[in-house]
This record gives structure tokens, sequence and C-alpha cells, in this order.
């Protein structure tokens, strides 16, 4: 399988002291980062895994069910980190049906990647995926209304299904992709600190309340309204960045 296509290949890196516990990185980090101890008072838990130099270099968006890379929060999160962070690798491909094809393809595509300098951001079901990832992997994760139980809840899908962003493509959910998720499935979470979820109580495909059960322990925003497909995600954008450990304005864009 070849490898994946990526928007953006210019990974370089921060470069700072060789010794990050000595008054000169402490230093360092206060003048490249000159945000960071702002950022870190909301996150503290996330701090203590990732220092500013740290900020990660590589970035996996996974869409939800019958969506695509072409779905709203997948562009808008695209044009974002390409106008204000091109230094980060982007990658979001187009899933396959399979859950263990995607997980494949998955992993595949970021085996060389540095796990402690990536992070995965999932929607739906991709944050599912995520979950699988960051558990596996121990890098950040970025979840919008994830689903829960996809194994329960994607059973009544099995059969021919319309994509939502190409009406006339089809693509047949199998029965044996139910067993494939259940397989999927992880038990509690390792390092919650390393996750950072935006749920709405208007979810009108998800029960909010078995999502905040799922990741109460995590870095939480529950939504007195809002909706499935997060209407007004833009707004959540810089807050996502700064998670990440990217603080200000690298790119050209506004």
């Amino acid at each position: 399988m070849s490898k994946p296509a990526h928007a953006n290949m210019n990974t370089a890196k921060a470069k700072g002291p060789s010794n990050p516990d000595n008054q000169g990185a402490m230093r360092w980090r206060r003048e490249t980062f000159p945000n960071w101890y702002d950022i870190a008072l909301d996150y503290p838990q996330a701090a203590a895994h990732y220092h500013p130099d740290m900020a990660i270099t590589h970035l996996l968006y996974l869409h939800g069910f019958r969506s695509s890379p072409q779905s709203h929060k997948a562009q808008a999160m695209a044009a974002y980190m390409a106008s204000h962070f091109p230094q980060v690798q982007w990658w979001c491909p187009q899933l396959p049906p399979s859950p263990r094809a995607a997980m494949a393809l998955l992993m595949q595509g970021i085996a060389d990647w540095p796990t402690t300098h990536m992070a995965v951001v999932g929607s739906s079901l991709g944050g599912f995926y995520a979950t699988h990832i960051a558990e596996a992997t121990g890098c950040l994760a970025l979840l919008i209304n994830p689903a829960v139980d996809p194994a329960r809840d994607l059973g009544k899908y099995i059969g021919e299904n319309r994509q939502w962003h190409a009406p006339e493509e089809s693509f047949y959910f199998l029965p044996e992709y139910v067993d494939e998720l259940r397989s999927l499935q992880v038990g509690a979470l390792q390092h919650p600190a390393r996750y950072r979820a935006i749920l709405a109580k208007g979810d009108e495909v998800l029960d909010w309340r078995e999502m905040h059960a799922r990741y109460a322990d995590t870095r939480l925003t529950l939504l007195e309204g809002g909706d499935h497909a997060l209407t007004g995600f833009e707004a959540f954008l810089p807050d996502l960045a700064a998670f990440m450990g990217l603080m200000g304005d690298t790119g050209t864009g506004a």
C-alpha cells in the first residue's frame, strides 16, 4: 500500500536548548512561546505531559460515517491549519467503509509519525477511531461529538448507503463491519488529560449523556445547544490549536 499523500510535507521543528530542564531552556520557552503559561493555566494536565517545545508537527483528521474530507469541519480545520500553522503536516484521508481496513490505512499512514508530536482529531465515528489511535499511540486526541458504541448504533445501516457530500456515490456497510467495530473498542482511557472533547447537548444523532460519561475525565466542553455537525465549529479552532501547543500565528494568513 502506498504512503498517504499529505497536504503539507514540511515538518520543520523549532530548535531549542538540548537540556530542557535548565534555566536557559525555560527562558527560551518563555520567549518562543509567550502565551504558553496562560495556556498552561487552562490545560494544566496536558501541560504536565507536553511542553511548548513539543508542539505537534503532525495532525490527522478523521471524518464520520457517510462523511468525507469534504465535510465542513474538515475543510475549515484544513484551511485554518494551512493559514496559521503551515509547518504542521496535515492528513485527512477518505476512510473505507470497513473499520478494519480504515484502521489499517491509518496505522500504516502514521507509522513514521512522532507520537509525542502528533494529534488526531475525530468527529462522530471518526472520534471513535481517534480514541483507538490515541490509546494505541499515546498521542493527543481532539474529539467532536464522538461515537461511543458504533457497533450498536450502525447495525441499522447494514446495506447500501449514500455519501453525504457525494450522494451520487454509494457504498455497502456489510454485517461483518459491526464485529470489526466491536474489535476496535477500547476500555477506560489511560491518559484522559491528553484528550480534548467538545460535546453538544443538542446532538440529534448521538446521546450527549453517553458521550459525557465516556469522556467525563477529559478536558471537556459541554454545549447547552448545538447539533451533531457542531455548527460554528470555526470558533473553537484557536482553542484546539492551543491544546496542541500551537501558539500565535506562524503562517501568512490572518
